[in-house]
C-alpha cells in the first residue's frame, strides 16, 4: 500500500498543532480566496528551492531533500495553501533570499558551497529568532517549514529517513527503544 500524502499532510499539522502557514487550508480542506492569480514558478525557482531544501536537509546516510522533491511539494503548497499576502511574502523571500546572497557573500547561492549556504540561513533564522519577528525574515520559517513536511511526508523520508510501518499494522505497546532508532513516520 503506497503512502497516503494527503493524510500524512494533515496528521503532522495536526501534530504541529496547527501552526504552520497554510495549515487552514489542509485541516479544512478549503483554500484561500484571496490568491494571486498565475502564480507560476519555473524549474530554475523550483531547482532553486530544491538546493534551500537540500541546506536544510542534506543528503547523508539517507537521501536529502533534493533527492524527495521539495522543491515541486514548496510551489505546490504555496499556490494551493498560502493567501495573497503569505505568497507575496514567500516569493519577496526567496528573491531578496538570492539577492542578498550575492551581495553578501560574492557568490551566487546555487553555485555556493554547502557550508556558505547554512551559514547564511542560520543567519536568517537568527536574525528572525533574535529581532524583531515583524520586520525579521519571516520566509526563512516558510522555507523550513516546508522543506521539513515535504521531506518527512514525502516516500523517501517516511521510507529511508524514518521508520515506515504499512498500516493498517499490528498494535506493540511496549516496543523496545534501542538508542539511536529513527522515530516512526505518520
Amino acid at each position: 500500500m503506497a503512502i497516503n500524502r494527503r493524510e500524512a499532510l494533515k496528521s503532522m499539522v495536526l501534530m504541529m498543532g496547527g501552526t504552520m502557514i497554510g495549515a487552514n487550508v489542509i485541516l479544512t480542506g478549503c483554500a484561500p480566496e484571496d490568491r494571486i492569480e498565475g502564480l507560476e514558478f519555473s524549474e530554475e525557482d523550483i531547482a532553486y528551492m530544491d538546493e534551500i531544501g537540500e541546506t536544510i536537509i542534506p543528503t547523508t546516510d539517507t537521501p536529502g531533500a533534493k533527492e524527495a522533491g521539495v522543491g515541486s511539494f514548496m510551489v505546490v503548497m504555496v499556490k494551493e495553501t498560502y493567501n495573497q499576502e503569505q505568497q507575496e511574502t514567500f516569493v519577496n523571500g526567496l528573491n531578496s533570499l538570492k539577492k542578498n546572497f550575492k551581495s553578501e557573500i560574492g557568490v551566487a547561492f546555487m553555485d555556493a558551497s554547502h557550508e556558505q549556504r547554512l551559514n547564511y540561513l542560520n543567519s536568517l533564522n537568527e536574525e528572525l529568532r533574535s529581532g524583531d519577528s515583524e520586520n525579521g525574515p519571516k520566509y526563512i520559517s516558510m522555507l523550513k517549514d516546508l522543506t521539513v513536511l515535504g521531506y518527512f511526508t514525502s516516500e523517501i523520508g517516511a521510507t529511508q529517513a524514518l521508520r515506515y510501518v504499512e498500516t493498517p499494522g499490528k498494535y506493540d505497546g511496549c516496543m523496545d527503544y534501542k538508542k539511536g532508532d529513527r522515530a516512526f513516520a505518520l
